[in-house]
């Protein structure tokens, strides 16, 4: 297939390039910046408000997968521009190129539009797929993990230190970054299943408390950390401070603080991708540990 692809640059939209051309597929992929030359990857300079890009980044495309979105933004019109004005050019360029098969990727807090922001812009999001008249598979990712990735990199750092601060008490399903691409690149088969909402997962039953998963972590890094389990309230406080001492660079917002908080981002089970057309291959303990060595590598651990 030939494969459009938003966000590419990004976490999860570099793991499914690299897992597009390792299945033998072209992509073309959208740009802001100057991109190295790569066999099988035409690069689209651009942004999501740009009509010729967007034009050139679909054409003789079969599937358009639209990894792109905003996760931290300083208000909700932040939110509004990169989630929900982003999809709808997508879609609109989508329609105008004459490709059906729309692949989106949403997160789990758009099941929560009151919760945060962002969960709210996604929520919206989703609703402008499911209304365009395409051939559309929404994905609710949960909890992304994997080499490459800045947003877990802090809890890599503390359990790496050994005293871990987490979420007040609450479940959570995570997904390997490889796994979610095998799954995108699965569903963008033209004899995959449409008009789906899939959420998938790493196959735990029941996903993750916050304490296992911050002792997976602590034993991914090689030390047995202390886990501390901080009320709401305090999650915001430091979520302020951060923002003080770190600007648009805070990895916690108060917004963030919010979503965090709540306690059930498990996967619905009745949500599952198809078990003929995916399954996730990665076991938690080894992508934990493999994401460690990786970062190890890069000198950010």
């Amino acid at each position: 297939m030939r494969i459009a692809v938003t966000g590419g640059t990004g976490f999860v939209g570099s793991h499914l390039i690299e897992a597009a051309l390792a299945a033998g597929h072209e992509v073309s992929a959208l740009t802001r910046r100057e991109q190295p030359p790569r066999h099988g990857v035409e690069w689209i300079a651009g942004d999501l408000s740009s009509h010729d890009s967007l034009e050139q980044l679909v054409h003789d495309a079969d599937a358009v997968i639209h990894v792109a979105g905003t996760i931290k933004a300083p208000n909700a019109a932040g939110f509004e521009e990169g989630n929900v004005a982003g999809t709808l050019t997508m879609l609109a360029a989508a329609t105008a190129g004459g490709i059906r098969r729309f692949i989106h990727v949403s997160s789990l807090a758009a099941r929560e539009p009151k919760l945060s922001l962002y969960g709210a812009s996604k929520h919206s999001a989703e609703e402008l797929v499911m209304g365009s008249g395409l051939d559309w598979t929404i994905v609710r990712p949960p909890a992304v993990y994997g080499p490459g990735d800045r947003e877990t990199l802090e809890l890599f750092r503390m359990a790496r230190l050994g005293f871990m601060v987490m979420p007040p008490k609450g479940r959570v399903s995570i997904i390997h970054a490889d796994d979610l691409a095998r799954l995108l690149l699965a569903l963008a088969a033209p004899e995959a299943p449409a008009n789906i909402l899939v959420e998938p997962d790493d196959g735990r039953p029941g996903g993750w408390t916050h304490r296992e998963f911050a002792r997976a972590l602590a034993s991914a890094v090689g030390t047995a950390a202390a886990v501390i389990s901080s009320p709401g309230v305090l999650l915001r406080l430091a979520a302020r401070a951060d923002q003080m001492l770190r600007g648009e660079k805070a990895k916690l917002t108060v917004d963030r603080a919010a979503y965090f908080s709540h306690r059930n981002w498990v996967v619905e089970p009745k949500r599952a991708a198809p078990p003929d057309l995916w399954r996730p291959q990665i076991d938690t303990a080894e992508g934990l540990r493999q994401t460690a060595d990786w970062y190890r590598l890069q000198g950010w651990l």
